[in-house]
């Protein structure tokens, strides 16, 4: 079953003299934290007065932070957002639910994406089972992403066995 919250993002610092918080974000682009009225702060909610991108994070100010030693004070919380209203377009997952899903190749299980990195090329899925592979995201590798369904299908080619003898 999917989390109700999708991890966004991390606070790595205070902004300014009016208690903005900088928001080092885990999805595609800063943006995409703009979009909300609340997030989550460790779990805790926050109402959200505004956001804006600034260079690679998001600068968001948040209701009943007001200042920068209370800005700093949040250094190091983890960002979460609701799923509910969230939508993709086609072809896309959140990372959050490829986190977990069978990889196949050739029909045989290779095993779980343990991990998925977050490069500027593209992103790379870590797959974990009696090896380790990494298996870039792009369409020449993914046969099938289903999300729903629980598995991926992929085409392995030499090398993308990590802990090849």
């Amino acid at each position: 079953m999917r989390s109700q919250f999708l991890e966004a993002g991390q606070v790595v610092g205070a902004h300014g003299i009016q208690g903005e918080i900088k928001v080092l974000p885990w999805a595609d682009g800063p943006e995409f934290l703009t979009q909300f009225s609340r997030i989550y702060l460790s779990g805790r909610p926050w109402d959200v007065e505004s956001a804006r991108v600034h260079k690679n994070v998001t600068l968001v100010k948040l209701r009943g932070v007001d200042n920068p030693e209370d800005a700093r004070r949040l250094r190091g919380r983890l960002v979460t957002v609701e799923r509910e209203g969230l939508e993709l377009p086609e072809g896309r997952a959140f990372i959050a639910d490829l986190i977990g899903l069978q990889v196949f190749a050739d029909g045989e299980e290779i095993g779980r994406i343990q991990d998925v990195l977050t490069l500027p090329a593209n992103h790379v899925y870590v797959v974990r089972g009696a090896h380790e592979y990494m298996i870039p995201a792009v369409k020449d590798f993914l046969e099938e992403v289903n999300v729903d369904g629980g598995y991926v299908r992929v085409r392995l080619l030499e090398g993308m066995r990590t802990d090849a003898d």
